[in-house]
């Protein structure tokens, strides 16, 4: 029996559960507002040119934070089978890039970068409530991942980035295209030039 075949699927979530709560306290030590400035917590909020964006629990973003969920369960899946790793080991490496990403994604260097080459013009970081569901929405896109099939997955994915590239003119896709390589006609299609 292997190390990780000796911890128990609730003990990982345990786990899992210090990682969110590390990660929270990292963001708000960088100093990322625990909640909106604007004083409340709303469920949605879908105004994506808002100081708001960002900082409540969910918002068109959230789409992309499950598809990460999908990908990250491909991975972990590939490691998994590999070494024969159990579900819980398998959701933990999953976790452990989301969360990297979520306080690297909060880093003065990200946030400028966000703004200066995308249509993100109004983006300060995320509040740490919002980073935290963006992990939990990630979580959910694993547990999805993990239910359906894979044609499921692929049809989700390219509804998701259709879906919400249709309303805010950004999703998955395009946010990875304009932080790497940004392009002008994207970002004129995006200010609805």
């Amino acid at each position: 029996m292997k190390w990780f075949d000796k911890i128990s699927l609730r003990n990982y979530l345990l786990i899992a559960l210090g990682a969110v709560l590390v990660h929270g306290l990292i963001l708000y030590l960088m100093g990322q507002v625990p909640i909106c400035k604007c004083g409340y917590v709303k469920l949605w909020h879908g105004i994506t040119y808002s100081s708001e964006n960002s900082q409540h629990l969910t918002d068109w973003y959230t789409f992309s934070h499950i598809i990460h969920g999908f990908g990250f369960y491909l991975l972990a899946w590939i490691l998994g089978r590999r070494y024969n790793w159990p579900i819980g080991l398998r959701f933990i490496v999953a976790l452990l890039p989301e969360i990297a990403w979520e306080i690297f994604e909060n880093t003065d260097f990200v946030i400028n970068r966000y703004r200066e080459v995308t249509i993100s013009l109004d983006y300060y970081g995320d509040s740490v409530i919002n980073s935290v569901f963006d992990v939990l929405a990630m979580a959910f896109g694993f547990f999805l991942a993990s239910k359906l099939s894979i044609r499921s997955i692929i049809f989700l994915t390219v509804f998701m980035e259709l879906f919400v590239g249709y309303y805010i003119r950004d999703n998955l896709t395009l946010n990875i295209i304009m932080l790497t390589y940004p392009l002008d006609f994207i970002r004129q299609w995006q200010t609805g030039g």
